[in-house]
């Protein structure tokens, strides 16, 4: 029999009916697999994690610790950001963000990882200057700005990446380039970037983003986590 608080126990049971997700709220990895989520309808156990205390369970499931974390009901692990939003996309896809106007998924995920790469690279730097070594901060702003005119640049033939409607792209880019604007907001405000900021702006006011906002305590073993999406 598994004793109390066994974290295999737990990964196997994966909260009973629902697959169990292990997110923090302002993880920008976190926030665009939340919103894959919600937009799909599928239904989770959600298990805010504080980072400097990471549950046992999580690293259970995921020996690396980070966010998010999905255990899917038969124990069967997805801790990558994007495989977490193309397996509640691929589900259910109701504002077709796996099929915009002008594009393949897979031009959409390349743009992701010039993202998740170089970009997140330089914002690190940017945001982060006393945890990364030189270059300066200011050249690590410079290096990342790079990606953001080429989205401006992008967004000149739409009010979205590719097209008149978000897409996935939209949604897993927008929540690092709401990382770097907060950075230094008047500096960003100040750029000749017009179309990227309104895009931006809409990113942060669509009802999904807010809907995938809301605070919860920290998860603790024995606990419930939350119903998600409400």
């Amino acid at each position: 029999m598994a004793q109390e608080g066994d974290p295999q126990a737990d990964l196997r049971s994966a909260g009973g009916a629902r697959p169990v997700l292990y997110s923090f709220r302002r993880c920008p990895y976190a926030m665009r697999a939340r919103m894959a989520i919600a937009v799909s309808g599928q239904r989770c156990e959600l298990r805010e994690v504080v980072l400097r205390d990471k549950p046992a369970e999580l690293l259970a499931a995921s020996p690396k610790g980070t966010v998010p974390v999905l255990v899917e009901v038969d124990g069967v692990v997805i801790d990558q950001s994007l495989d977490i939003m193309l397996w509640a996309l691929r589900r259910n896809d109701p504002e077709h963000w796996l099929h915009p106007a002008h594009a393949t998924l897979d031009e959409m995920l390349a743009l992701v990882a010039e993202c998740d790469g170089e970009f997140k690279r330089h914002l690190d730097g940017y945001k982060y200057p006393e945890r990364h070594p030189p270059p300066h901060a200011s050249t690590h702003r410079a290096q990342a700005a790079l990606f953001l005119e080429r989205l401006e640049t992008r967004l000149q033939a739409g009010r979205c990446l590719y097209g008149e409607q978000a897409a996935l792209a939209d949604i897993a880019i927008a929540p690092f380039v709401r990382q770097f604007a907060q950075v230094d907001a008047a500096w960003f405000g100040s750029q000749p970037w017009p179309r990227l900021q309104t895009w931006l702006a809409a990113r942060l006011d669509a009802p999904v983003f807010a809907r995938v906002m809301d605070k919860y305590p920290p998860w603790r073993a024995g606990q419930p986590g939350v119903d998600f999406p409400h």
